[in-house]
C-alpha cells in the first residue's frame, strides 16, 4: 500500500535547553534527529512522497541535508494544526502517515502493522498501554483515580485517507478548533471509527534531554 509521509518538524528546542530546533539535534550515532526519523521512510518502497513541514526560518536547513524529488519542504504554521494543513496541500497519494520527527525510533515493523490496518480502515493510530496509575486532580488534590485498562498513549505515524483528514481540518478551520493530535479531527468531525494498532514504548517523543539515548 503506497503513502505519503507529512513529517511535522517544527519546535525551537526550549524544554531541552537547546536553543534551536531539537529535530537538528545529533544523536549518539552522530545522525540529526530529523536524519533518523527520515531514514525510515526512505528505505520504505511504499513511502511514494516525504513532506517535511518546518519552521520557515528552518527551511534552509533542512533543504541543506537531502536532494529533493520525493522530498518536499513546506513551511509551518502558528500552530502545529496549521503546519499540517500546509503540508497536506502538496500530498500526492490517496493515503497519508502524520509523523512528528522528533520520534526517531519508530520502527519498520509497526509501519507495517499501521498499513495493515489501513488495508480496511480509513483512520488508525498507534497506541499503547497506560503503565502507571493515573490521577484525576483539581487545586492540587487528587479528585480520584482513573480507570486505566481503557486508557492508551497515542503516539505517531497517524494515518489517515487523505481526503478524510482534509474534510476534517477543513471544518476544524472554520469553527477555529485546535486539536490536541490529528485524530482527535477524526473523531470531532466525522463518524469514522479510529483504530487502534499497538504501539512500542520505544516510540517515544524527545522532549527532554532525558528522553535522548
Amino acid at each position: 500500500m503506497n503513502y505519503s509521509v507529512l513529517i511535522v518538524a517544527g519546535g525551537k528546542g526550549q524544554r531541552m535547553g537547546l536553543g534551536y530546533n531539537k529535530v537538528f539535534y545529533p544523536l549518539k550515532d552522530g545522525h540529526t534527529v530529523l536524519e533518523t526519523t527520515l531514514q525510515l521512510f526512505l528505505n520504505d518502497v511504499r513511502c511514494k512522497q516525504i513532506v517535511i513541514v518546518t519552521n520557515p526560518d528552518d527551511l534552509y536547513k533542512v533543504t541543506a541535508h537531502h536532494e529533493m524529488g520525493r522530498i518536499v519542504n513546506v513551511g509551518g504554521g502558528p500552530t502545529r494544526q496549521d503546519s499540517v494543513y500546509n503540508g497536506l496541500m502538496c500530498v500526492s497519494e490517496d493515503l497519508i502517515l502524520v509523523h512528528d520527527a522528533a520520534r526517531p525510533w519508530c520502527s519498520q515493523a509497526l509501519i507495517d502493522d499501521l498499513l495493515t490496518a489501513m488495508e480496511n480502515e480509513q483512520a488508525a493510530l498507534l497506541a499503547v498501554e497506560v503503565k502507571d496509575t493515573v490521577k484525576e486532580v483539581k487545586d492540587g488534590y487528587v479528585v480520584k483515580t482513573v480507570e486505566r485498562s481503557t486508557l492508551r498513549h497515542a503516539q505517531t505515524p497517524q494515518a489517515f485517507k487523505t481526503s478524510l483528514l482534509l474534510k476534517c481540518i477543513h471544518k476544524a478551520q472554520a469553527e477555529q478548533f485546535k486539536a490536541s493530535d490529528d485524530a482527535q479531527l477524526i473523531e470531532r468531525y466525522s463518524d469514522v471509527p479510529i483504530k487502534i494498532v499497538q504501539g512500542s514504548y520505544a516510540n517515544i517523543k524527545i522532549t527532554t534531554q532525558e528522553d535522548v539515548r
